[in-house]
């Protein structure tokens, strides 16, 4: 098996597991007790918080560990709005933040907060500045990520921290998927990180508030980790963690350059062997290790299942995994096609042929799916999903424009509702107008993108008895 989803989860790099075997033995006594067991196990902790915040960039005595990335990101903001309340409840986060950011954006609307989504252009980058406009007298706080978890995108913090220190707003930054590569740049507030992700063990987190940031943690008071993160510390896990970012962040230079290549190899590959295929996310600002891609006519469970059976461990942001039946909010936001989605990042370590086998495994696991699903042959001369100059991705409807054909996918997931479209979009001649019914939200996204990849022209859509009416216009 060839492991491709570092993103979600790093496997526990070997230095890790010496330091938490190591652990186990001199760390598992209580850090705040005076007697010897403790001293040791506070020694432990402190050279730990040492080294994580040397690599975060900031004092030691401005970071706690938490019990996981989540937890850090929900306490941060928690903390941060409550801790600046007077001036106000508002709150600005990207439309593409994490989810465990939008679930506390969605809990302090519920409590009776504001929220303002910046958006993002098509590569999932906020524009430089975006946030400097979403400022208002009573914002409390701004959440920006370093780099997007799904597509590897990486964001304009140094800019939006000069933007945010300006307007005197802190700004929190979700430094999950990057902090294995180097320090977030800028003069920002929080930071958050989760310990799973660059090879130490799943249930650490990192919390760094700056001094002179209003903070007012949530919840009953505690004595531990300045009263940030209560409850008895996992010592041997907290140990392990800034043992494995201490060994990664030395070998981060030369292992960015040795997959960045790698990564360009997949990105440059994957559409001239896989027709209709559609490669999304910065192509120059973004993580070394990361590519994701979406294939027309795909089911993205059903193509998971094939890659793993193949050998090869991959995500996908599709609306078809088995987790959800709605569309990426990541690829919603940046308005790309959301079937057939895969999301590949390599560990370190990963070796040339493994991704050689992977582009060689790939074409037939994609045909495997979409002749089970009945999908039209590819077009010809749209090879890798590239914009055809005739796309014309968001038209408009004229008076009098009917359907002259209406395909019925209602109750259908995807991407049937594209396919059955792609089927008769031939049968009809040049100008005419085709209607989709649909009632799935990956429709909302796909058919839009399906006719920017084929040069077809989405004229909108309109409410319909038991879902949606999505109207095209044939373009030959």
């Amino acid at each position: 098996m060839a492991y491709f989803d570092s993103a979600s989860s790093a496997p526990l790099h070997p230095v890790a597991r010496q330091a938490l075997l190591a652990a186990l033995d001199e760390g598992w006594a209580d850090p705040a007790r005076l007697y010897r067991e403790g001293r040791r196990a506070r020694l432990l902790l402190d050279a730990a918080r040492e080294t994580a915040a040397e690599a975060a960039g900031c004092r030691p005595d401005e970071l706690v560990f938490t019990s996981s990335g989540t937890r850090a990101v929900h306490d941060g903001i928690a903390g941060a709005l409550a801790g600046r309340r007077r001036v106000g409840r508002h709150l600005v986060v990207s439309a593409v933040e994490h989810s465990c950011v939008l679930q506390s954006a969605a809990a302090h609307a519920a409590d009776g907060g504001t929220v303002t989504e910046v958006g993002t252009d098509r590569a999932g980058r906020v524009a430089p500045g975006a946030y400097a406009a979403a400022l208002r007298p009573d914002t409390a706080l701004a959440c920006l990520q370093s780099a997007n978890h799904e597509v590897g995108t990486e964001q304009p913090v140094a800019q939006s921290a000069q933007d945010c220190r300006a307007a005197g707003v802190p700004l929190l930054v979700d430094a999950a998927q990057s902090l294995a590569w180097g320090p977030v740049p800028g003069d920002w507030s929080l930071l958050t990180a989760s310990a799973h992700k660059w090879g130490g063990p799943p249930g650490v987190g990192l919390l760094a508030v700056r001094k002179g940031v209003r903070f007012a943690p949530r919840g009953p008071a505690d004595e531990r980790e300045s009263g940030r993160a209560p409850g008895f510390p996992d010592v041997p896990a907290v140990v392990a963690a800034a043992a494995a970012l201490r060994a990664v962040r030395q070998e981060a230079e030369r292992e960015a350059a040795r997959l960045r290549a790698l990564v360009e190899r997949i990105r440059a590959r994957v559409p001239e062997l896989v027709p209709e295929t559609e490669v999304v996310g910065d192509p120059v600002r973004r993580l070394p290790h990361l590519v994701t891609f979406s294939c027309l006519y795909v089911d993205g469970e059903a193509l998971l299942h094939e890659l793993d059976r193949a050998g090869f461990s991959v995500s996908s942001g599709s609306s078809c995994t088995a987790s959800t039946l709605v569309p990426s909010h990541v690829l919603r936001a940046m308005g790309v096609l959301s079937e057939g989605n895969v999301r590949v990042s390599l560990p370190p370590g990963t070796a040339e042929a493994e991704v050689e086998r992977f582009l060689g495994v790939l074409p037939g696991a994609v045909a495997e799916v979409r002749a089970r699903l009945g999908a039209p042959a590819p077009a010809d001369g749209a090879p890798g999903g590239r914009r055809s100059p005739a796309a014309r991705p968001g038209g408009e409807e004229s008076a009098g424009d009917e359907p002259v054909l209406t395909v019925d996918a209602l109750g259908r997931r995807c991407p049937v509702p594209v396919i059955e479209l792609a089927k008769v979009i031939g049968d009809v001649p040049d100008g005419a107008v085709i209607a989709v019914l649909a009632d799935d939200a990956a429709a909302r996204l796909d058919i839009p993108a399906w006719c920017a990849m084929r040069g077809q022209e989405y004229l909108g859509e309109r409410p319909a008895e038991g879902g949606t009416s999505y109207r095209v216009r044939r373009r030959a």
